[in-house]
């Protein structure tokens, strides 16, 4: 924005003293506008994500603390004061991946698969149960009213025997559909694993590349400052028109867009390497 500005008023004072035109000024201002329109959008999703990372703390909407600003405008570009991404150590365990919800839901989703599988092989085996009631008591019992002495409390058992003698089919399917959810259970624990290295993967890829891509932006953002001076320069030394120097701005401008959105996408992908490893690599 400061750039812009300072053209316009570069134009206007060359307006003034008879070497400018109108339409230097013009063009000028033009550039001015399109870089002004940009910024009601920004400030729009810096408000929503604002809101969005409060939520997600628990908070209020309102607005986050600043502390550093992200970068200062000098003569020379850009010079961004953020702090580098950290450096990723030279080799990852793979122990890191325990630590993933998703794969410690696997595992103890077929610890619980084996031990169903205990439960239905101790189905098999008969559950008895005694009911003992001991005395000496003899008492008698009526029979076609004639009074015989019978035995009553000497001894006496009530045994109860549930035995699997005609469950043996059910019984055996149950142990069949438990050995089968465990086979369910460990394939969906290799696929999760499988799943786990595949986003690390693809994580780790997408860091490296848009870091390159970020280092060559920012080396064109730097290669174009230097075209918009030297078409500023030709312009006030009277050897080039203003028009050379807006193309110069033009492309400056939206190669300082792509550059934040590189940035943006770095950020990005180091945020899925951090989620693939299950909380980083400490």
């Amino acid at each position: 924005m400061q750039t812009q500005e300072n053209s316009v008023e570069l134009t206007e004072l060359r307006r003034t003293h008879g070497v400018g035109t109108r339409l230097d000024v013009l063009q000028a201002r033009q550039v001015l506008d399109t870089a002004n329109a940009q910024i009601p959008d920004l400030e729009r999703q810096i408000g929503q994500t604002e809101d969005a990372i409060n939520i997600l703390l628990g908070n209020y909407p309102q607005s986050v603390p600043r502390g550093t600003v992200l970068g200062i405008a000098s003569p020379n570009g850009w010079q961004w004061s953020e702090t580098l991404l950290p450096q990723l150590p030279a080799g990852l365990t793979s122990a890191l991946l325990e630590r993933r919800p998703d794969i410690r839901q696997a595992e103890h989703n077929l610890i619980a698969a084996n031990a169903n599988i205990g439960v239905a092989k101790a189905m098999f085996f008969p559950q008895i149960s005694l009911l003992g009631f001991g005395g000496g008591a003899w008492g008698h019992s009526a029979f076609l009213g004639s009074s015989i002495p019978v035995p009553l409390g000497v001894g006496s058992y009530a045994a109860t025997a549930m035995q699997p003698i005609f469950t043996g089919g059910a019984l055996r399917n149950n142990l069949r559909y438990a050995k089968s959810q465990e086979r369910q259970a460990l394939i969906s624990y290799q696929q999760t694993i499988q799943r786990a290295f595949g986003d690390v993967s693809d994580a780790l890829i997408g860091y490296e590349k848009y870091h390159g891509v970020r280092e060559r932006q920012e080396q064109t953002v730097k290669d174009l400052q230097e075209s918009v001076d030297v078409s500023l320069m030709r312009y006030r030394g009277g050897t080039a028109t203003y028009l050379e120097v807006l193309d110069s701005q033009r492309s400056l401008f939206q190669a300082e867009l792509t550059l934040a959105q590189a940035r943006n996408n770095e950020y990005q992908s180091l945020v899925q390497l951090y989620k693939a490893l299950g909380g980083g690599w400490k």
